[in-house]
């Protein structure tokens, strides 16, 4: 059976300049993909006959269940751009996604950033939240606050893992059945407290395609970034 990608995003808006007010160089700009750029690749997607799904969508793919020409479309953070921005391109297309909510950061933003000179951009509210879910989007967990899970005991990383999906199945009013590792970092005890809080997938930063019968715990993305030519996208892709 075809392994199948899944899109890992974090912003889609207009680029970060490089250097912030103070002169010091801004970090992690990369991770913001010009509105325009997405376009086009949702565009190019449909074009060469794949559908974009949320991970609840993907799942049957993954067991095995399904077969067609599908692509995972995932959201790190929940910045209110995604909703401004992405949502609008992808309900163009009949496109799902999940996007991954740190849930104690709901109306706040990336503050996590601020110590790698990360400009700071607004997260969706909960009313955003809502917002994108009525759009038929889907919100998975990024823990409480964007831990590194392994730079905390492991009573405060099952307290991220859990207590996040508590708190997203309270705003939402619907469950919350998936998850991603802040930063990709997690050992092997993250993914049985994943496993133990219920969840039915995680995703990580490592490179790559999920094949079907791949551990639901630990599936490969692929990155997209500022820098992702078209063409490169598209053959990444197939």
């Amino acid at each position: 059976m075809r392994a199948i990608p899944i899109l890992m995003y974090h912003q889609v808006d207009a680029v970060s300049p490089k250097y912030g007010a103070d002169g010091s160089r801004a970090r992690f700009r990369s991770l913001t993909v010009p509105v325009g750029s997405f376009a086009r690749q949702m565009w190019a997607l449909k074009a060469m006959g794949y559908r974009g799904l949320s991970m609840s969508e993907l799942m049957p793919y993954l067991r095995g269940e399904k077969q067609g020409k599908v692509v995972g479309i995932t959201f790190d953070d929940g910045y209110r751009n995604n909703l401004t921005n992405a949502l609008p391109v992808l309900r163009r297309h009949g496109f799902s996604s999940t996007c991954y909510v740190v849930s104690g950061m709901i109306g706040k933003t990336n503050s996590w950033d601020l110590s790698n000179n990360v400009v700071e951009k607004p997260l969706m509210t909960a009313d955003e939240v809502k917002e994108w879910i009525a759009g038929g989007q889907e919100v998975g967990s990024h823990t409480q606050s964007h831990a590194n899970l392994r730079e905390i005991d492991d009573a405060a990383a099952m307290r991220e893992v859990r207590d996040s999906k508590a708190q997203l199945e309270e705003v939402t009013g619907v469950t919350c059945r998936h998850f991603c590792y802040p930063y990709g970092s997690y050992g092997p005890q993250h993914v049985g407290l994943v496993r133990e809080a219920g969840y039915e997938s995680a995703t990580t930063t490592v490179r790559g395609k999920a094949a079907p019968g791949d551990g639901p715990l630990e599936l490969a993305r692929l990155a997209v970034l500022k820098s992702t030519m078209l063409l490169r996208f598209c053959l990444e892709i197939v």
